[in-house]
């Protein structure tokens, strides 16, 4: 039977974790390695100032005191004699579109089994009731992952509708959409009087075109983004080499 690795950013208690557990437990070999707690935002970080702890949690679950990354590591490297065939992250409380791939710790953890050699699928509902409507999106992909062949180092990013099963209008393979700035910080005052700042919300959707995965999730369907590790921006190579000639 085939052998999964699940992760999160949400923290391993989270219900998306335990829905996507639920959804793949008949399909195959899972083994859950999630963080301690919420740690959505922490990206593709590792930590290094530090030793982790691994702790084995009474539901058979593993959760670590790391970031997404750190528990895929672990997970690949010192829970299992093989390797995972596949990891899968998710399903994330909120939707990860466009350049919210950047931050999302959700992509990091299946980025990270990428990495490491494995196929790798982040999962998101973009929003937070049909988590059974993601759960049943997961187990199709998996069902046919085998048939899937994808470039080294590439991922799919997987947004899911709010939906219930029955809604869903399908699946889309989508690019990303790009938001515009951030707004401002929030303002606030400590107990003491000191003023901090709150991280604000994401800017408005700045290229939200029909291909898409803003466009598709917002019309009911499944959006599916292939992803790479390379940001080489391959395109402007030509022209930045033709700008340091100029002055080298």
């Amino acid at each position: 039977m085939r052998r999964l690795l699940l992760s999160n950013d949400d923290g391993v208690h989270a219900p998306g974790l335990r829905a996507l557990y639920d959804a793949l437990d008949a399909h195959a070999r899972l083994r859950v390695v999630a963080p301690d707690r919420d740690r959505s935002g922490a990206s593709n970080s590792l930590t290094l100032n530090r030793p982790l702890s691994l702790t084995a949690l009474d539901n058979g679950f593993h959760c670590v005191d790391g970031t997404p990354a750190d528990c895929v590591y672990l997970g690949v490297n010192a829970l299992w004699d093989e390797k995972p065939d596949l990891v899968i992250s998710g399903i994330n409380h909120g939707g990860n579109l466009g350049d919210d791939v950047l931050y999302s710790g959700t992509v990091a953890a299946a980025m990270e089994g990428r990495n490491l050699g494995m196929a790798a699928i982040a999962m998101s509902l973009v929003g937070s009731r049909h988590f059974d409507t993601a759960g049943r999106v997961a187990a199709s992909l998996v069902g046919a992952a085998d048939q899937l062949s994808l470039p080294p180092r590439s991922l799919l990013n997987v947004n899911v509708p709010d939906l219930p099963w029955d809604e869903i209008q399908g699946f889309r393979v989508t690019r990303m959409g790009y938001r515009g700035p951030a707004e401002r910080p929030m303002e606030v005052r400590d107990p003491r009087g000191r003023l901090r700042y709150w991280i604000a919300a994401v800017g408005r959707n700045a290229d939200d075109g029909p291909d898409t995965d803003f466009a598709a999730v917002e019309a009911g369907y499944v959006s599916i983004t292939p992803l790479q590790t390379d940001l080489t921006r391959h395109a402007a190579i030509e022209d930045v080499q033709g700008w340091l000639d100029a002055f080298t």
